[in-house]
C-alpha cells in the first residue's frame, strides 16, 4: 500500500510513527522513506519510496540489487544507492548475529570466590547484579548502583527493568562490603525480601543475594534468607 502527497500530509510521517507506535508498525514504505530521508523535484520521500518498491517484484529482489540496478530508478542516485546497500548488508549482519553469553553460573561458591577477587577492595558499595536465561547463562551483567546500599537508591524499579529488557528469567544479586565483614545488614536483609516479593510479581526468579567481603562471601540463598 503506498500513500498519496495528500494522504502524506495529512497523516504522520513516517519519523512521527516511528516514534509513537514503534518501527514494527510502519510499511515497507515508510520503513524505506526513512532511510532515503528526503525525496525529489518531483516525489516526496514517501513516493519515492513506492517508487524504489515498484521496481523490484518483491524485498528479496531489492535485497540483492546492484547499485547500477538502483541507480536506474528516477531519484535514486549514487548516494541514495550506496547508502540503501548499507543499509540492506547491516541488515544481513544483524540477522546472522546472536546474544553473547558470558558465562554459565554453576553455583554460588564458584561465583562467591570468583567476585571475591573482583570485589573484596572495593571502597563503596557495588550493587552487581548477573541477570541470567532458564538454563543459568549469564545474558548480562551489569553495575546497577555504587553507593550505600538503601531502598531509597538501590530501587528495584531499576534492577527488573533491565531483566525485562534482556528477557532474563532469573536474577543474582550481589553487593560488597567495604568493612570486609559479609555479614548481612538489617538493611540487606529487607531489600533481599523485598526483590524476591518483586520477582514473584514479574516471574523473574531471585536465585541468590551474594555479599562479598575481603576474604570470604555469605549467600543469602545458602543461610535460607531467600
Amino acid at each position: 500500500m503506498s500513500l498519496s502527497v495528500k494522504e502524506y500530509h495529512e497523516e504522520l510521517q513516517p519519523r512521527e510513527r516511528c516514534k509513537k507506535y514503534g518501527a514494527e508498525s510502519l510499511t515497507h514504505q515508510e520503513l524505506l522513506a526513512i532511510i532515503l530521508r528526503t525525496g525529489n523535484k518531483t516525489q516526496n520521500v514517501l513516493e519515492l519510496a513506492n517508487q524504489v518498491l515498484v521496481n523490484f517484484d518483491n524485498l528479496f529482489e531489492l535485497k540483492t540489487a546492484s547499485i547500477e540496478e538502483l541507480t536506474k530508478i528516477d531519484g535514486i542516485g549514487n548516494v541514495k544507492a550506496i547508502e540503501l546497500q548499507a543499509v540492506i548488508e547491516f541488515g544481513k549482519r544483524l540477522a546472522l548475529s546472536h546474544r553473547e553469553k558470558l558465562g554459565v553460573i554453576v553455583s554460588s561458591h564458584e561465583l562467591g570466590q570468583q567476585l571475591i577477587k573482583e570485589m573484596k577492595d572495593f571502597q563503596q558499595e557495588h550493587l552487581l547484579v548477573l541477570y541470567l536465561n532458564t538454563k543459568n547463562e549469564v545474558l548480562k551483567r551489569q553495575t546497577v548502583f555504587i553507593g550505600s546500599l538503601n531502598q531509597s537508591v538501590a530501587h528495584p524499579r531499576e534492577i527488573f527493568r533491565i531483566a525485562v529488557k534482556c528477557s532474563a528469567a532469573r536474577i543474582i544479586i550481589v553487593h560488597n562490603h567495604p568493612s570486609g565483614n559479609p555479614n548481612p545488614s538489617k538493611q540487606d536483609i529487607a531489600f533481599t525480601h523485598r526483590l524476591v516479593e518483586c520477582g514473584k510479581l514479574m516471574g523473574i526468579e531471585v536465585l541468590d543475594h551474594l555479599i562479598i567481603g575481603e576474604n570470604s562471601y555469605i549467600s543469602l540463598k545458602e543461610t535460607d534468607v531467600i
